[in-house]
């Protein structure tokens, strides 16, 4: 026998060999099959290359470099596909909602049919996706004109529904019916492999309630583990468990590895059943692919593509037939380069649209000057200090003189001001900053109140949700190692401490005046005015040309 070929049998065969020959030569045990998938997530609507360079972590280097674009990521996912017997493309949620106004001009709809015609086959869905409330997201999977916004849907063409199939395992009624179909079984050779589709458990906090209302969101590891073995039991060799939740590293990108991993995902990966091997993730917006220890003393994979369609994460999974054990599971970040021929169908697609959009998306409307620093140090950036004070300002123009101070939630500002390097904003790029549609809400509070907000923030090591950033007369602190609920220090509004039993105006976004991001103190808060939209203010407070304050409204104190 030759050892060559001897040398790629299992160990059992091979000892067999050595110790008898068999009258006729025994059947070849079958060869193990790679399935590879091609897993992204967080792409929220993100048609065009976002503004500026996206920075990663390669191996030893630290890499800065222009990233993304549908057609680029078409074309990259078509070569990555190439001479493959066996591939899938999958996504972890929030494909569409906080988008740029190229794609929420049009209710996502180019980017439901972009994502289609690169060949996504299955995504969870995530938070994002029910911005715009159930009937909408179903109008996604399905297709149609019916409207259930205050936008027009079919502006340019009839819309034909996603050419890929949306989990959603673990998002239910009252009758726990889910939302969509949690799972879904391929055949790849001899092989079946299973999909489970999970949103975060945290959705209903995450947008707006109306959006939501009638539906609640399981735990993720519980569900994950009942379908998980649904799938087996019809005959599934193996899972993958697409998630819309994740982890944090440091650095944010990563093409390989998990530095530093923290986050929700973690706990999640440690209550997981053994059949789950490979968790791809999303919601964080960080890049990383990792092998992590599982309860039971083995490992499986997880995984992460970052956001905005910068990387695709290429996964390998090797399964023996014979026994449905995984024999090998790779992964690795993709970054979405320019390609050399982009994919043509997604570019006119692309091109379409944005002609169409460009009369808005593109007119001038007020002119900026950034800070000459923001620093690693500060925890509020530039374009949600400036989201802040333009909402102050709205707040006091359109409801009374007499509003006190705004509040925004970090992660309610979408984009950064890299597009604004020429000193002018452009009504597309406040638009992809503040893409909600979000009305602004005067609350009355006590200083009490307030603090009890600031508080709700902060959950252990990190924040929950979201930093809630204040307009710049009003500045405080935070100190984790004094006890829950006595955290927050130093809050100052136009250089005076705040009095816990006096009342205040206060200008907040109607999502987390209502609760969202975990800020059910606002909710307590009585509302006496309506400020108008979010991008209105911003638009409005840009007309007269605007310096950016540097931070410093946000203090992380360290104790001595």
């Amino acid at each position: 026998m030759n050892v060559r070929i001897l040398a790629t049998l299992p160990f059992s065969l091979a000892l067999a060999a050595c110790v008898s020959v068999p009258d006729a030569a025994a059947p070849l045990a079958a060869p193990p099959v790679e399935i590879q998938i091609l897993a992204l997530n967080d792409f929220h609507g993100y048609l065009e290359a976002p503004a500026g360079p996206t920075s990663y972590r390669d191996g030893e280097e630290t890499r800065r470099e222009e990233l993304g674009g549908a057609a680029n990521m078409g074309a990259a996912l078509a070569r990555l596909r190439s001479g493959q017997a066996h591939t899938i493309t999958v996504a972890a949620g929030d494909l569409i909602g906080a988008s740029p106004f190229l794609s929420a001009n049009f209710l996502d709809e180019p980017s439901i049919m972009a994502l289609s015609a690169m060949g996504l086959e299955l995504a969870s869905v995530g938070n994002h996706e029910f911005d715009r409330g159930v009937e909408e997201l179903r109008r996604m999977q399905d297709g149609g004109c019916a409207q259930f916004t205050s936008r027009q849907p079919c502006a340019l063409d009839d819309f034909p529904g996603a050419g890929f199939t949306y989990l959603a395992g673990n998002a239910v009624d009252g009758q726990d019916r889910a939302v969509f179909t949690g799972t879904a079984l391929r055949s790849f050779g001899p092989l079946e492999l299973g999909f489970v589709g999970l949103t975060l458990k945290d959705t209903g906090s995450l947008v707006s309630p109306a959006a939501t209302a009638g539906y609640r969101f399981l735990d993720e590891a519980q569900t994950a583990n009942a379908l998980a073995q649904d799938l087996i039991a019809q005959g599934a060799d193996s899972v993958v468990l697409l998630i819309h939740e994740g982890g944090r590293t440091e650095p944010f990108n990563n093409v390989s590895g998990c530095p530093d991993l923290s986050g929700a995902i973690v706990p999640i990966m440690e209550q997981l059943d053994p059949a789950i091997a490979l968790v791809v993730s999303g919601h964080t917006h960080n890049a990383y692919a990792c092998a992590v220890s599982s309860a039971d003393g083995g490992r499986r994979m997880l995984t992460s593509a970052g956001r905005y369609g910068t990387f695709v994460t290429d996964i390998r999974l090797t399964i023996d037939p014979a026994s449905g054990h995984v024999a090998g599971l790779t992964a690795v970040n993709v970054p979405i380069r320019p390609e050399p021929s982009v994919q043509a169908d997604i570019d006119t697609l692309v091109q379409r649209y944005a002609a169409a959009a460009r009369p808005i998306a593109d007119r001038v409307v007020g002119e900026i000057t950034l800070p000459d620093e923001t620093g690693d140090a500060c925890i509020e950036q530039p374009a949600q200090a400036l989201v802040a004070d333009a909402q102050l300002a709205a707040a006091r123009r359109l409801v009374d003189a007499d509003v006190a101070l705004a509040f925004i939630n970090s992660g309610g500002v979408r984009s950064d001001l890299a597009a604004a390097a020429d000193g002018v904003m452009t009504y597309g790029e406040i638009f992809a900053m503040q893409p909600f549609g979000n009305r602004l809400v005067v609350l009355e509070l006590t200083g009490a109140q307030i603090g009890e907000v600031l508080e709700q923030q902060l959950c252990g090591d990190g924040y929950c949700y979201s930093y809630l950033i204040p307009s710049a007369n009003f500045t405080y602190g935070f100190d984790r190692s004094r006890p829950e609920g006595a955290r927050i220090v130093g809050m100052m509004l136009d250089g005076e401490p705040i009095d816990p039993q006096a009342h205040y105006l206060v200008s907040a976004n109607n999502f987390i005046a209502s609760g969202g991001d975990g800020f059910t103190g606002l909710a307590q808060g009585t509302v006496v005015g309506d400020g108008g939209l979010d991008v209105d203010a911003l638009e409005n407070y840009l007309a007269g040309g605007v310096q950016v304050p540097a931070c410093g409204r946000i203090r992380q104190l360290v104790a001595s």
